[in-house]
Parts: structure tokens; sequence; C-alpha cells
């Protein structure tokens, strides 16, 4: 099969009118080209309508009001712009935008972090702490103190602190670039007086500080994924993402250190991938918690301090 001719974005802004004509195009166009999805979508259709509603900046969950909308002449060429850099680049649209979603809410991300995309936070938006059914015995009104490792973009310490609204969040990150984007998050949450942010290496610029709540979603890759990576992945920081041969070396750290930074009614809220049943085996007496969610079967799991007091 021969490789899909690349487009000329000019040409495409003066013959297409609607964003229904763009929704054909670029479904099309991302079809032919096989791009690889996975950063906040899951297939073709999904990210067109990103792409070209958050191009707009319309609704990112209401296509059909605008269907048929006419596009002024700048807006059909920011479109095909957008069309044309995602098929030829392959970044996610994420990158292409400097926006993305987590449980419905929007953050700033560039390529200095990962898109966000992690399953805690549909656990922090759908009453994990509320709910009276919820299998954790932790009230969010009696939350003082959460600590986000590996914070990223912020995207979960900023969750938390929603979540958590009596509690104070520390948010860790190993890299500097990364809290530089974190910082424009927390600004734009104004959240500055409650949300500090630390650079260090895990728990190292912590100084014995103990939280309610720990929650992170660390790099969990695993080296023989990492080495297959579709062009997609590659754009995104490989620290964020390369958890070392098995994907489970700072998961393991993370076990190793929890404990000591819990309170005595706390607990680790922690994404891991795909590892469970190493983990299960390599801990067998740890009682994890595995939590699902929509799009997650055994991804994450929840710890209680006292299994973890003093480290494993």
């Amino acid at each position: 099969m021969s490789a899909p001719v690349v487009f000329d974005p000019a040409e495409v802004a003066a013959e297409l009118v609607t964003l229904r004509d763009f929704m054909r195009f670029a479904i099309s166009q991302f079809r032919a080209h096989e791009l690889v999805f996975g950063h906040g979508t899951t297939d073709a259709i999904d990210e067109a309508a990103f792409l070209l509603l958050e191009g707009l900046n319309l609704p990112i969950d209401r296509l059909d009001p605008f269907m048929d909308a006419r596009l002024m002449p700048e807006e059909r060429r920011r479109l095909a712009d957008l069309v044309f850099a995602r098929v030829t680049t392959r970044k996610p649209a994420s990158y292409l935008l400097k926006r993305a979603y987590v449980g419905g809410v929007p953050f700033y991300v560039d390529e200095r972090v990962i898109v966000p995309r992690s399953f805690i936070g549909e656990l922090l938006r759908t009453g994990l702490f509320t709910e009276q059914e919820s299998p954790i015995l932790i009230e969010s009104e009696d939350v003082a103190s959460v600590l986000d490792l590996c914070t990223g973009s912020g995207c979960l310490a900023i969750l938390a602190a929603q979540t958590f609204p009596q509690a104070h969040v520390d948010a860790v990150d190993l890299s500097p670039d990364a809290l530089e984007v974190a910082r424009i998050n927390v600004a734009q949450a104004a959240l500055g007086d409650r949300l500090e942010l630390l650079q260090g290496d895990l728990f190292a610029p912590l100084a014995g500080r103990r939280y309610d709540v720990i929650i992170t979603n660390p790099p969990y890759v695993d080296a023989e994924v990492m080495s297959a990576l579709p062009a997609e992945y590659r754009h995104e920081p490989e620290m964020a993402l390369a958890g070392g041969p098995d994907g489970l070396d700072i998961v393991r750290r993370i076990l190793a250190d929890a404990g000591k930074h819990l309170t005595g009614t706390g607990g680790l809220l922690c994404e891991m991938g795909e590892g469970r049943e190493i983990l299960e085996e390599e801990f067998p007496e740890l009682p994890f918690l595995w939590l699902d969610t929509h799009e997650s079967s055994g991804e994450v799991f929840w710890l209680e301090a006292a299994a973890l007091r003093g480290g494993v």
C-alpha cells in the first residue's frame, strides 16, 4: 500500500466550509496516516472532535450543535493547519493545542510533560473519598494533607486540592521543566495558597513531612514496551514513562518509603499499569485494594498506612 499523499493546508482551507467537512476530512486523514491514539482519545473520531472543537475554542463535549456551522476563512485555515500538523509531526493533539482534560477539567500542557491521562483523575472526580459505598474509609473533609508524587503537569495535585477542600497539597517531581508547567496550572487554578511544588526525587525533598493521602502516577512503562513506542509517545519525556525492566522500579521505591510519610489513618493511591500479578507475588503481605475505573481494571491500588508502616 502506497503512502498517503500529504495535503496542502491552503487548498483544504479553500475547499472545506463547515465543521462537518473538517470532521470527515480529519478522520480520513488520521486513518490514512495510521495515527496512534491514547492521549485522552481512543480513536480517529474522538481525536478529530477534540482537535477541531478545541481548535475553535468550542466545548469539546458538544459536537452536534456546531456540525453545519459555516466557518470563517481564518478558522478554516487554523483547522487545516492543525490536521496537517497532526499527520506530519505525529504529535499528540494536546501538544498542538497546549490543552488536555482530566475528569473534564482543562490543563495547560506542552512537551515538557507527558499528556495527563491518569485513571486516578477519574477516581478523584467520581466520589472515591465521598461516596458512602466507597471501599476507602477516609472522608474527604477529614483529609488535611495530601502528597502527589511524580506530579508532572500538576493535574492530579490540583484535582486533589479540589477533592479535599481542607487540605494542603504538596506536589513533587524530579523534572524542573515539568514543575514549570505545573506552576502554570496551579496559577490558573488559583491554588497557590494551598499547593506547594517541590523539585526532587520522590520523597527526598519532603524532610519528614507526613500526609493523610499520598497519590502517585509514576513512570511504569516496561523496557520492552518503551523500545517499541509509537511516534506519538516518543514526543513525551522518556523519564516520565520509563519504569525499568518490568515497569515497576519506581513503584517499588514508593512502597518502600510511603509508610514513613503517612499519618496513622492515611493511605497510598497508586497507578501502576498492568503489573498487578508481579506486585502481588513480590509483596504477598500487602493487602492491595484494587480499584477499577471506567477504562481500567487492576491498574490502580490503595494501601492503608498500617500496611506500609515503616516500609516494606
